[in-house]
């Protein structure tokens, strides 16, 4: 009977957060050495009673950032998705492990589905696959790490025996420079490209500095390309870029973490023309629809390069079914939970056209915003749509200020960002629980703060 306890101590311990989400949308702002006065999360010899571990797990979680409030506008996530977060417990619940399909089953079936409709949904052929990796940035890395195998095969055996020279936008995720070091690249080595006033990598400024690289007898090889900046949520001319790798041989990836969820739209998927030319591109379901965190995808339009950078043989643990079903030959790590039923869950229920919804809901939720700002001279605007992040500065307040002091009142969880050497507050519109008057609430609890706090 344990864990039909435990699953009504989770109901229980459920239901007391939604309702706190209403009485306190924020958690209040504790600093770290005060959380653990006011917290026992010690760990001891002897076990605790039930009573007192369900009153402690229950403070625990009350006090913990509520990412799904309608005052949450810190992330490139936000929400819940019933559905989604069904499929989140009943993996917990199978604990599955994705890398044969011995011991996933039909898990594995599901996850070859998803990685199906999208290569399909992007316009890659037969010949492409894709895999779950741990989050965004492994996804990026793996990414890295096929272009560097194909530029020369070798490495893989011998290791880097030449300068091989990355290029990425200036609004690009941090992770490219981390990635750099561990593929054995060098963050000297990451060239970053200018970026115009709407946060998109210029064209015309990658193929000035592949054409410097070249003529310095360097070994130009990959461009990471963006589809939703982490701040303004810009997309980089894909086919463009395309056109540009196709002429100096080089592998393109793009960064869809954010901005691929486009795909399912046809409002926007036009924002990612180009992709299907694209060597490869990572996506984020944990994102702009809403599944639970990670839900991280990495795709390759030829598949056999997945095989050549991350497959190899393991007889203890490869024992029956072909490399399509042994998922674990297309993955960086070995041990790899079941991320793919909670989307799953989620897209059987809803259907494409509903993901469709999904993303289009958020950027009307942008809309709202970006209309609001746009026609009050109290704000300044520096994002445009289309874009699920609204940047802005209200007044003459210091944005890192004044996102300090909502969040330290507990009024307002939201982030600031930085274009050039112009800092700006940066809301995200991804929760799609949230409706028009959520959005328009935002502002007013803002303006109605800055009125009391700094009058």
């Amino acid at each position: 009977m344990t864990m039909e306890k435990d699953l009504q101590t989770f109901t229980q311990i459920f239901t007391a957060l939604r309702q706190d989400e209403i009485d306190n949308p924020l958690a209040e702002s504790i600093e770290p050495e005060e959380l653990l006065k006011q917290l026992d999360l010690s760990l001891g010899d002897e076990p605790m009673e039930d009573d007192a571990f369900n009153e402690n797990l229950k403070a625990l979680v009350l006090k913990t950032p509520k990412t799904a409030s309608n005052r949450f506008y810190n992330q490139l996530f936000a929400g819940r998705k019933s559905r989604a977060i069904l499929g989140e417990l009943l993996a917990a619940v199978l604990n599955n492990s994705m890398y044969t399909y011995k011991v996933g089953g039909p898990q594995v079936c599901i996850e070859k589905e998803i990685i199906e409709q999208i290569c399909g949904l992007v316009g890659y052929d037969e010949g492409s696959g894709g895999t779950f990796p741990t989050g965004g940035s492994m996804a990026n890395f793996m990414g890295l790490l096929m272009a560097r195998d194909h530029f020369d095969p070798d490495i893989r055996d011998k290791g880097m025996q030449q300068t091989l020279i990355a290029y990425s936008s200036t609004e690009s995720h941090y992770s490219m420079a981390k990635n750099a070091t561990f593929a054995g690249i060098g963050r000297d080595n990451v060239r970053y490209i200018a970026a115009n006033g709407e946060g998109k990598m210029r064209v015309d400024a990658l193929e000035k500095q592949i054409k410097a690289d070249l003529a310095d007898g360097l070994s130009p090889f990959f461009v990471n390309a963006t589809a939703g900046t982490t701040v303004l949520g810009s997309y980089d001319p894909i086919q463009d870029l395309a056109d540009i790798c196709q002429h100096y041989n080089l592998w393109l990836h793009v960064d869809g973490a954010l901005g691929s969820a486009v795909m399912f739209s046809q409002a926007h998927k036009h924002l990612l023309t180009g992709i299907d030319q694209a060597d490869s591109f990572s996506f984020n379901a944990h994102k702009m629809l809403g599944v639970p965190l990670s839900c991280s995808m990495i795709f390759a339009r030829d598949k056999q390069h997945l095989y050549q950078s991350f497959s190899n043989d393991a007889d203890y643990l490869y024992q029956g079914h072909s490399d399509d079903y042994n998922l674990g030959k297309m993955s960086l790590q070995c041990g790899r939970r079941n991320d793919a039923l909670k989307f799953w869950t989620l897209w059987k229920s809803v259907g494409t056209k509903g993901l469709a919804e999904i993303v289009d809901y958020q950027f009307k939720l942008s809309e709202i915003a970006h209309h609001y700002i746009e026609n009050n001279p109290d704000y300044t605007v520096y994002s445009k749509s289309p874009s699920v992040t609204v940047c802005f500065n209200y007044k003459e307040f210091d944005p890192k200020q004044l996102c300090t002091d909502l969040y330290e009142q507990r009024e307002m969880m939201v982030g600031y960002g930085a274009q050039g050497d112009t800092t700006f507050v940066r809301s995200v519109a991804v929760n799609t629980s949230n409706q028009a008057d959520d959005m328009l609430e935002f502002f007013k609890v803002l303006e109605d703060f800055c009125s009391e706090k700094y009058s």
